[in-house]
């Protein structure tokens, strides 16, 4: 079977090693990895398959990570989309699934007895989303000579700094999200249902452009708008647009599961003059943080760039105004890394990848406009090309 990875074996070598070298600075053996993110940064794993309980094992002294999972996504899935060996793929059968007897962490804590961890320290993505407290509760049972660590972001901050290759495929997944854009543009308009503008935004992700096609997203595109604004996560439903009316968008372009995302506001008719007053603030913010940002700069150094700009408006914003990003699987395309926001002293290095999105929502509007950046030792190169402008339609 023709192997689809889409990075070449010796990156993912580079990338155990600094996983582990991390491991090893923390005092660990083993590490039990359930975030399908990270499970596909280091082995290439990818499947929607993270409804079932599944792993990646890493080991201090293995050269190889292992795959643990259901039968019927190891038997061909997790050797067509990774670089390991077949004696580094182990599967639990199918009476473990969705059962009220067995559990899979009970064969999966054997499996790790049977491979000689079973009195190792252990750290497991505790505050990750795929890891139920039922299954931590089965590891302790199942491991009672294993130290049991919480191992949650180890991998993430490996992740923050992208290889060129993997900045590679954000910028095709920008030109993907300027074709969700477009399409976003072209369907928006008086009359038109909210679920058909959804459509077409899905539609022209998954197409991609005529040099590559698109991936699925982490999330679903979201429209807040009108005197729903300020609920900045609220998606679509089969209502009509009216005649006048304001909204953001926000959406990704998604490539080899690399997101480059942007939201972008958007009116029907003419917004009113408070309106365009509070999209120039956060135009003006945005570009003005932005422009600090260049390696050895901190986060909390350009979300007061921001703060500054935006004060000279009256305008406050409490929440934070970006984050790492990358690789994303439901239910997010947040790395879960760095914050722009006061206290967050982080120092930005060459090839971070941020999603600047500093929105402002308030209970009558609501206004986003984001920008999806590479860190640069002198700067920051824009991912995608998508104008700031609030875009009016007449």
């Amino acid at each position: 079977m023709k192997n689809i990875m889409p990075f070449s074996q010796a990156e993912y070598v580079q990338r155990l090693k600094n996983i582990k070298t991390s491991m090893s600075d923390q005092g660990i053996d083993v590490l039990l990895i359930t975030d399908p993110a990270n499970m596909y940064y280091v082995s290439g794993y990818n499947a929607l398959s993270y409804y079932v309980e599944q792993v990646i094992l890493v080991a201090l002294d293995d050269d190889m990570p292992r795959y643990i999972g259901r039968y019927n996504d190891a038997l061909v899935g997790a050797h067509v989309t990774t670089w390991l060996s077949r004696d580094h793929v182990h599967w639990y059968t199918d009476e473990y699934t969705n059962s009220r007897t067995k559990h899979p962490m009970d064969w999966i804590s054997g499996l790790i007895k049977e491979l000689g961890y079973g009195k190792k320290t252990i750290a497991i993505e505790m505050e990750h989303d795929f890891i139920a407290p039922l299954a931590y509760e089965k590891y302790k049972q199942g491991l009672p000579e294993a130290k049991l660590v919480n191992g949650s972001f180890i991998v993430n901050w490996v992740r923050i700094i992208k290889s060129d290759n993997e900045i590679e495929m954000m910028r095709r997944a920008g030109k993907i999200t300027r074709k969700a854009w477009e399409a976003c543009v072209e369907a928006f308009k008086p009359g038109a249902r909210k679920c058909d503008v959804a459509a077409a935004v899905l539609e022209a992700s998954v197409r991609g452009t005529e040099e590559f096609g698109g991936d699925w997203q982490a999330g679903p595109p979201v429209f807040p708008g009108g005197e729903y604004a300020g609920a900045p996560h609220l998606t679509w439903d089969e209502s009509r647009y009216p005649d006048r009316y304001d909204m953001y968008m926000e959406t990704s372009g998604v490539y080899k599961r690399y997101h480059c995302p942007v939201s972008r506001t958007m009116c029907l008719g003419q917004p009113s003059e408070k309106f365009l007053y509070h999209a120039n603030a956060a135009i003006e913010g945005l570009q003005e943080a932005l422009a600090v940002v260049k390696e050895g700069v901190t986060c909390e150094e350009v979300e007061a760039a921001w703060r500054k700009t935006i004060a000279k408006y009256g305008v406050k914003k409490d929440s934070r105004i970006g984050y790492s990003v990358g690789i994303g699987f439901p239910s997010t395309w947040v790395e879960k890394t760095v914050s722009l926001r006061p206290g967050d002293k982080t120092v930005l290095k060459h090839n971070m990848a941020l999603h600047c999105i500093p929105g402002l929502y308030y209970d009558d509007f609501g206004i986003s406009i984001s920008q999806c950046i590479r860190v640069t030792k002198t700067g920051h190169e824009k991912l995608h090309d998508i104008p700031y402008d609030v875009l009016i339609k007449k």
